[in-house]
């Protein structure tokens, strides 16, 4: 079997601009955030939820629309390796929105929680112990380097937020992509500014954000959004 990469040095994954690098990082902070969301209640939960999500969603568009593709065309078991993760990657966006939508109080939030973190570490260990020992073996350092690029830039302009009936593949994840990170990232500056508003304000700032999840549920239920997926992950 391949050397999982959570025991390689940054050197034996291709350096710190190296995609494998980059990934890893993201899942030491995801490690870090699950911890400290375990034992957190109401807003400060909530807070940290945020920040999962605002690392964990855009994490995965980067994955479906940058990586996946090449280990779709350079493995070939490759398309069945990412449908696994894609599920994974489904389930971890309809648990968020099912917690967004019923809130602090709904009886199912424990579990819910429980198995949210159970998928995410789940799809870590998947992801590097499985398809990235094998991305590892099938390219060059220097593929690793510009797919670190590639993804680092798409990352940084990815959706923030659970959109489960976008599809996971292109090219609906590609179409969708900018109209959904346009409305995510504002909708993230607009709630950040609600929680230090004055109190007169906060009923326009949360207006403003319900405003902007209404327009990203109208991208998603766009016909071309859910375009290229596969049954397992299509909604």
């Amino acid at each position: 079997m391949p050397r999982s990469i959570a025991h390689q040095t940054v050197e034996e994954l291709g350096g710190p601009g190296s995609v494998l690098a980059r990934q890893r990082a993201d899942h030491v902070e995801l490690d870090r955030l699950l911890n400290e969301l375990d034992g957190s209640t109401g807003t400060d939960q909530e807070e940290v939820l945020g920040r999962i999500d605002r690392l964990v969603f855009s994490h995965a568009f980067a994955e479906e629309t940058v990586l996946w593709p090449v280990l779709r065309r350079v493995l070939p078991d490759g398309d069945a390796l990412t449908l696994q993760v894609e599920k994974e990657h489904q389930e971890v966006n309809e648990l968020v929105s099912a917690l967004e939508a019923d809130g602090l109080d709904d009886p199912r939030r424990p579990a819910r929680l429980a198995r949210l973190v159970e998928v995410l570490r789940e799809d870590v260990r998947d992801e590097e112990d499985v398809l990235f020992p094998r991305l590892q073996e099938a390219v060059t350092v220097e593929e690793l380097r510009r797919l670190g690029r590639r993804w680092e830039l798409m990352r940084r302009l990815s959706p923030t937020r659970p959109h489960p009936t976008v599809s996971r593949r292109p090219p609906g994840n590609a179409l969708s992509g900018l109209p959904l990170t346009v409305l995510d990232r504002t909708r993230d500056l607009v709630d950040a500014g609600v929680r230090r508003a004055p109190e007169r304000l906060v009923p326009a700032g949360k207006a403003v954000s319900r405003g902007l999840a209404g327009l990203a549920a109208l991208v998603e239920r766009v016909p071309l959004s859910r375009t290229g997926d596969r049954p397992p992950t299509s909604r």
